[in-house]
């Protein structure tokens, strides 16, 4: 991939994965279980809510750290294209796969969605409206750099390891 497209595609991955940033870190600061669950205190409900902020948690992370790693790249004075390949390839098998395939699977994409204009994200329980829309708001987010990073899914160790390299 020339460096040129690399670079701006790093420009715009790292613009995104702070607009993702920006959307979960005040929800995981404004909410805790026990507000989500509020009044269900069945077990049901607990479990999904655990396990619904874990797999939030556990995305900021990758995608803060994700951030810096882009915003390392992008302040050097040489633009090291090899390095902003990997960080994307990273981008793409940590942040997208941790959003479309949550260890808890409170939630998954039906694909049969995708083209009726209707949201392709299914809760394995009903949550409550804030947490649906964080989880509805990024899955626009995550869905762009999906397509966005596509080439980075399979192509881009396939290449490496067509070079030798790992």
């Amino acid at each position: 991939m020339p460096s040129t497209n690399t670079k701006a595609l790093s420009e715009a991955t790292r613009s995104k994965l702070k607009d993702a940033i920006n959307g979960l870190e005040p929800f995981l600061n404004q909410y805790a279980l026990n507000q989500l669950a509020g009044d269900d205190n069945g077990d049901e409900a607990q479990t999904f809510y655990k396990g619904l902020l874990s797999d939030l948690r556990h995305l900021l992370v990758f995608s803060e750290v994700s951030v810096e790693k882009l915003g390392v790249l992008l302040r050097r004075p040489n633009f090291d294209n090899e390095f902003a390949e990997r960080a994307l390839y990273e981008v793409y098998h940590q942040c997208v796969n941790a959003f479309f395939y949550p260890k808890n699977e409170c939630y998954s994409e039906d694909g049969r969605y995708a083209y009726t204009g209707q949201d392709a994200i299914r809760f394995r329980f009903k949550p409550v409206r804030e947490a649906r829309n964080i989880v509805l708001s990024m899955s626009k987010i995550y869905e762009e750099l999906r397509d966005d990073l596509a080439y980075y899914e399979n192509d881009y160790m396939t290449q490496r390891r067509m070079q030798g390299q790992k």
